[in-house]
């Protein structure tokens, strides 16, 4: 089985025994589920299934740390501009996959954007490194492109996060009934 599938299924394993672990023995008799608190505590289950969460996302950050690591020790291999480019990658790679991470607890519009910041900023720093082959005329035009590129994707997460549908057309807001909460 591949590291990853090891990794997630070893977090769900601990999960899953950390919420039976909360469930216990009551002082005043009989066995308390995870949504009952035990007399003089707060909620326990709460608890374990906080530190579950809390241990998984250690885990899965942990990861993320390895596989730039691993991205990183690729990049030794290259010499020059490539070696550049692949550093670039790696490091956006890992910017992303932290961003995901810290999106996948707090599903707010605001953490979605910061996910869509992170892969429009990766793929503009790859993209300028790339440049760096190119001189002169060229190398501008393809920096240029690189930030256009970035500067699209930022506002239309920006527009996303405000809760308007991106339609290719103003970044300004069009007053729609499409607004949502903000």
């Amino acid at each position: 089985m591949n590291p990853k599938l090891c990794g997630i299924a070893a977090a769900i394993a601990f999960a899953f025994a950390t919420a039976v672990q909360a469930q216990g023995t009551n002082p005043g008799g009989g066995v308390t589920s995870p949504a009952t608190p035990r007399t003089g505590q707060a909620a326990p289950a709460d608890t374990g299934n906080r530190k579950a969460a809390r241990d998984e996302h250690k885990a899965e950050k942990e990861k993320i740390e390895a596989d730039y690591k691993a991205d990183k020790a690729k990049c030794d291999t290259m010499k020059g501009n490539a070696k550049d480019v692949c550093m670039k990658e790696a490091k956006g790679k890992e910017k992303v996959a932290k961003a995901e991470l810290d999106a996948k607890d707090d599903r707010s519009g605001n953490s979605q954007y910061k996910v869509a910041k992170a892969k429009a900023e990766a793929d503009y720093d790859v993209a300028k490194e790339r440049c760096d082959d190119m001189k002169g005329k060229e190398k501008s035009a393809c920096e240029k492109e690189a930030k256009a590129k970035r500067d699209q994707a930022l506002a239309g997460a920006k527009n996303e996060r405000k809760g308007t549908a991106s339609t290719g057309g103003s970044a300004a807001g069009t007053g729609s009934p499409n607004k949502m909460g903000k």
